[in-house]
């Protein structure tokens, strides 16, 4: 079973991914602050991540490139951001994001999306 690590603070965000994901067959650990999930990844080497962009004390962006730093290239983190604004892709492709949905999350094609990096 494919583990997806979801750093995300908004509850209503959260229920919707952690119940798609579940529902397809993969196994969801949560974080709810940016810290969290760079301690967490580090412990648990997930096969993916969904980095929310604005998270409590270090945005998404920041404990993207820590763990990045920490852990290189070969998990797959996909921002997930309501962040729409021209550059906001770009800015986390830069920080080491490998993908970037847009919220609100569309549960028709959202694991279409999560699928391409598994």
């Amino acid at each position: 079973m494919k583990k997806v690590l979801v750093i995300e603070d908004n509850d209503q965000n959260l229920y919707l991914i952690r119940f798609i994901l579940k529902k397809n067959g993969y196994e969801v650990v949560e974080a709810r602050t940016g810290e969290d999930g760079v301690r967490m990844a580090a412990e648990l080497n997930p096969d993916l991540i969904l980095m929310d962009i604005q998270l409590p004390y270090i945005d998404g962006l920041e404990a993207t490139r820590r763990i990045r730093a920490s852990m290189g290239g070969n998990i797959p983190i996909i921002a997930v951001t309501s962040h729409a604004m021209t550059g906001d892709r770009e800015k986390s492709i830069e920080a080491g994001c490998t993908g970037y949905i847009e919220k609100p999350i569309n549960p028709e094609t959202i694991m279409l999306e999560i699928e391409k990096f598994v």
